[in-house]
C-alpha cells in the first residue's frame, strides 16, 4: 500500500491483515516505487494525492513497466466526483474507492480484484483451453493475452472482461452481464456502474492496436467478440 496518512495505512493495514493478507506499507511515491519493484505485490492500494510522485504518475508508471503492468490496483482517494473517478479508471486502475470507506467494502473490493486477477475460471472447466480469434490468442491457464504472436500487456480486469467476450463468441453481452461475470458480482455490490465497462473495454481496445476491430459495440445494448473481421 502507498499512502501517506497514517489513520488511513493503519485502518487499510489492519482490516487487511485481519482478513488474512500480509500488507507492506509506504509513505510517498518515490519510497513505494522503490519498494513495489524490490518485491511486486499480489495487489496495490494506492492513494493518487502523495507527497513527491503522485499517485497519477506511479500508476501511469505501473502500466508502462512491462513487469508490472498487470498489476491489480485498487484506487483509494478522498477526491470523489465522477470526472476524478473516470481519469483513475482512464489511467490504469481496476477498481475505485473513495474517502471516508466502509472497512468491509474495502476487503470485498480487494478480494474480487485478486479473484479476477488469479485463475479461477469465469465458466468452470475451461482453464485448460486457448482461445483464438483472428490475431488475438488468449491463454486462460496462465492468463495471458497475445496479438499476431507478441504478448500483450493488460490488467486483470481488461483479460477478464476479453475472456467473456471470447468465450461466448458472436454473443452480444449486456453491459450487466459483464459487469456480473467479470466482476463476479452485483454493480449494487460494489457500485460499479455501466460507464466503468466502457471505459475498460476502451482501454483493452487501445492496447489490442489493429485487433481492436474484433470487439465490437453492439449500440444501445453492449459488446460482442465478432466471429470475422469484414
Amino acid at each position: 500500500m502507498i499512502e501517506d496518512d497514517p489513520g488511513i495505512t493503519a485502518l487499510v493495514a489492519y482490516q487487511l491483515t485481519r482478513a488474512g493478507y500480509r500488507v507492506a506499507t509506504a509513505a510517498g511515491g518515490p519510497g513505494g516505487l522503490d519498494a513495489l519493484h524490490r518485491n511486486i505485490p499480489d495487489l496495490l492500494v494506492l492513494d493518487r494525492m502523495l507527497p513527491g510522485i503522485s499517485g497519477d504518475e506511479i500508476l501511469r508508471t505501473i502500466r508502462r513497466d512491462p513487469a508490472t503492468r498487470a498489476l491489480p490496483v485498487l484506487v483509494l482517494t478522498a477526491r470523489r466526483q465522477e470526472p476524478d473517478r473516470i481519469e483513475g479508471l482512464e489511467l490504469g486502475a481496476d477498481d475505485y474507492l473513495t474517502k471516508p470507506f466502509s472497512p468491509r467494502e474495502l476487503v470485498l473490493r480487494v478480494e474480487a480484484i485478486l479473484r479476477r486477477a488469479g485463475t479461477e475460471g469465469v465458466i468452470s472447466g475451461t482453464d485448460d483451453r486457448i482461445l483464438r480469434g483472428g490475431p488475438i490468442t488468449l491463454n486462460q491457464r496462465a492468463m495471458q493475452l497475445s496479438v499476431d504472436g507478441e504478448p500483450i500487456g493488460v490488467t486483470p480486469t481488461e483479460l477478464r472482461i476479453l475472456r467473456v467476450l471470447m468465450l461466448r463468441r458472436g454473443q452480444t453481452q449486456s453491459r450487466r452481464e459483464l459487469l456480473r461475470e467479470a466482476w463476479e458480482g452485483s454493480e449494487q455490490e460494489f457500485r460499479i456502474r455501466s460507464r466503468t465497462v466502457d471505459m475498460h473495454v476502451r482501454r483493452l481496445r487501445n492496447k489490442l492496436g489493429p485487433a481492436r476491430e474484433w470487439i465490437e459495440t453492439v449500440r444501445g445494448f453492449g459488446y460482442r467478440f465478432r466471429q470475422s473481421v469484414p
